[in-house]
């Protein structure tokens, strides 16, 4: 039961790696055709928060392939710092 639950887990943030990718693409397309600063800072909060998610799958990944022990908390600290980036920029390109 854990491992349908484990595979279910998965599925569904790579589901959600899918829409963050296509949120990125969105954004860089509208920031092509009207280039300012908000379209930009917007693309780059959303391209640091798909990195994130990607980060966070990876990690997912990792802890349920085996034992990372105390390496988890390093691959956690890392899947923090570009949903720190990207939300700061998506902040900015809110209120600039």
């Amino acid at each position: 039961m854990v491992d349908v639950l484990q595979l279910v887990l998965i599925f569904m943030r790579l589901v959600l790696f899918g829409l963050s990718l296509g949120l990125t693409v969105i954004s860089f397309q509208a920031y092509t055709q009207q280039q300012s600063d908000r379209l930009q800072y917007a693309f780059i909060g959303f391209a640091f928060i798909s990195m994130g998610i990607a980060v966070t799958n990876l990690t997912t990944q990792l802890s349920v392939a085996g034992d990372v022990g105390g390496e988890l908390a390093y691959f956690q600290i890392a899947e923090t710092v570009p949903f720190i980036v990207g939300f700061a920029m998506i902040y900015v390109s809110l209120y600039r």
